[in-house]
């Protein structure tokens, strides 16, 4: 009976792992590295699940557990999500993309890698570059920097 849970366990395990690389960050590894440990502890040691079950099973799960995540943060690293508030904004420096319009939100701006909606008291042609004097909303508001 305990080869059968074992079989049982093992497949499970290798379905979810197979799930996880199929769909990475659906984060059934864990389970998946228990339900291999945990079978192969079934079928190679029948007898001693009888008597120390609960305990091998915390044990198990606790070391698989610990193990798998390790090795997924060392495989998939986690990023700090890239946020921007309108404080950060003021003082950032960039380049036009889209003319400037004075008292128009149609001219766009990169900075650090995102497009914003910007205006500006005077018109600035593409390529040039600016600065952030001040966010209001969705949009900058812009000067043309002097070199």
């Amino acid at each position: 009976m305990n080869t059968e849970i074992g079989w049982v366990m093992i497949i499970l395990g290798f379905c979810f792992l197979a799930a996880e690389a199929l769909h990475p960050g659906f984060f059934i590894a864990v389970p998946g590295t228990v339900l291999l440990v945990m079978g192969a502890i079934f079928i190679l040691l029948p007898g001693v699940f009888e008597q120390w079950s609960p305990i091998i099973m915390v044990v198990t799960a606790i070391v698989a557990s610990i193990g798998t995540i390790m090795i997924y943060r060392r495989i998939a690293p986690g990023q700090k999500p890239f946020t921007t508030s309108m404080d950060t904004l003021a003082g950032k420096k960039g380049i036009v993309t889209i003319d400037i319009d004075p008292g128009s939100i149609s001219g766009k701006v990169r900075i650090d890698n995102q497009i914003w909606s910007a205006t500006s008291d005077t018109s600035i042609l593409t390529g040039t570059a600016i600065e952030v004097t001040e966010s209001e909303g969705v949009h900058v508001k812009v000067v043309e920097m002097v070199e």
